[in-house]
């Protein structure tokens, strides 16, 4: 099964959520602890007067003020004593956030995280909710099988409402100008591209142009990054959405929208039958009625392809061949050649619709050059100075 991505994952908090999750940074460094914990993030959540979590708390005639200085005392028995000035996220925190996920998608239908989903989460799932009394005495009092249930009532006057998603498979779903699924499922690299959040990609010049070209082909227009794990596949993708912004891209190109499906979060929770064929139908759906050109990055496709044991996996080839073949669906994969030659060599169909990109590990000359065209953002963020001798050592 396809990891999440973090960053993807994190985009999918609320606006309350994500404040509170940045609060909790903070709070983190500033009382000297090794990671982020599900308890900070408790605590800067707590502070909010009105909330989906506030609410549940009223509900169930719990103490607020109990719940924070539960929080406080389980916040000092963390230890301390880093000087690292950013933090870690613990490994429980990340599974909060996906379980979290799980219940807002699956549940309540809902393309965002709120307090609420986090809470519910907490006590649902047994590890967390083992430790909860660890955390909080009050908080452990609330019934996590009854809290699913009365949850929307609960929050129904709640500011975090932002309304249900659309039902999965609705005819909704494929309007025009309707982009719920790709909101959902994928992140967008142009507009990461146009914030600064995409350092500059140096070296890889030759495999972009290819990739451009391919792309402006009438046929077989796919192009497929192959390459070993960590050689940089990724990076001629962040690549070629920063020359979308630039406009140093031909004209059929320049308006297009260059997006990332996050294969973790289309699989995740989609145990039903049919569910992740109906994500993934509703995500291609959006993308031939989008009315800015949309081209779909694919990692680790192999696991879309033909990995099997996820449900729905053995009919996504089935759902992609047809856009694929029709152009309803430009796609840029990337994959390793050992996968590639299991899954797609074998497949005709899947074969002819690729264009073999080889992404090779750079030279030593070529690898110096890619070290030098990120050490500013290095110094910025460690605020140190990083010498010319030092980033030939570290390559050598």
């Amino acid at each position: 099964m396809a990891t999440i991505n973090p960053r993807t994952l994190l985009s999918k908090l609320n606006s309350l959520c994500d404040r509170s999750f940045r609060t909790a940074l903070e709070l983190c460094v500033a009382r000297t602890n090794r990671s982020v914990e599900i308890e900070h993030w408790l605590f800067r959540l707590m502070e909010n007067t009105d909330s989906d979590l506030t609410r549940v708390c009223r509900h169930y005639d719990l103490d607020p003020s109990r719940v924070q200085r539960d929080l406080t005392l389980a916040l000092d028995k963390l230890n301390r004593g880093s000087s690292r000035s950013d933090a870690q996220l613990s490994p429980d925190l990340f599974d909060l956030i996906r379980e979290a996920w799980v219940i807002a998608t699956l549940n309540y239908n809902s393309g965002k995280i709120r307090s609420g989903h986090l809470l519910a989460a907490l006590l649902t799932r047994r590890e967390f909710a083992m430790r909860m009394e660890n955390w909080s005495h009050e908080l452990a009092k609330i019934d996590g099988d009854k809290l699913l249930q009365e949850l929307p009532q609960i929050t129904a006057d709640s500011p975090e409402n932002e309304g249900p998603a659309p039902v999965p498979g609705a005819e909704a779903a494929a309007a025009p100008g309707k982009t719920d699924a790709l909101n959902q499922f994928t992140m967008n690299l142009t507009e990461r591209a146009q914030k600064g959040q995409i350092d500059p990609v140096i070296g890889r010049d030759p495999e972009i142009r290819q990739v451009i070209d391919i792309l402006t082909r009438r046929r077989q227009n796919n192009p497929i990054l192959t390459g070993e794990a960590g050689v940089g596949k990724t990076a001629v993708v962040e690549g070629f959405a920063l020359r979308i912004v630039a406009g140093d891209v031909p004209p059929s190109l320049k308006n297009v929208q260059l997006r990332t499906l996050d294969l973790g979060l289309l699989q995740a929770g989609a145990g039903v039958k049919g569910e992740f064929e109906n994500r993934l139908k509703n995500v291609i759906a959006e993308v031939k009625a989008s009315p800015v050109p949309i081209i779909l990055f694919v990692d680790e496709a192999h696991t879309l392809i033909g990995a099997g044991g996820s449900a729905g996996m053995g009919d996504a080839a089935n759902l992609l061949k047809p856009a694929l073949a029709r152009g309803e669906l430009r796609t840029i994969a990337a994959t390793t050649w050992d996968e590639y030659k299991k899954y797609f060599e074998t497949d005709p169909a899947l074969k002819r619709r690729f264009q073999l990109v080889r992404v090779d590990e750079p030279d030593e000359k070529k690898a110096i050059q890619m070290m030098r065209g990120v050490t500013a953002t290095l110094e910025k963020h460690h605020k140190v100075r990083v010498l010319d001798e030092g980033i030939e050592e570290a390559v050598r």
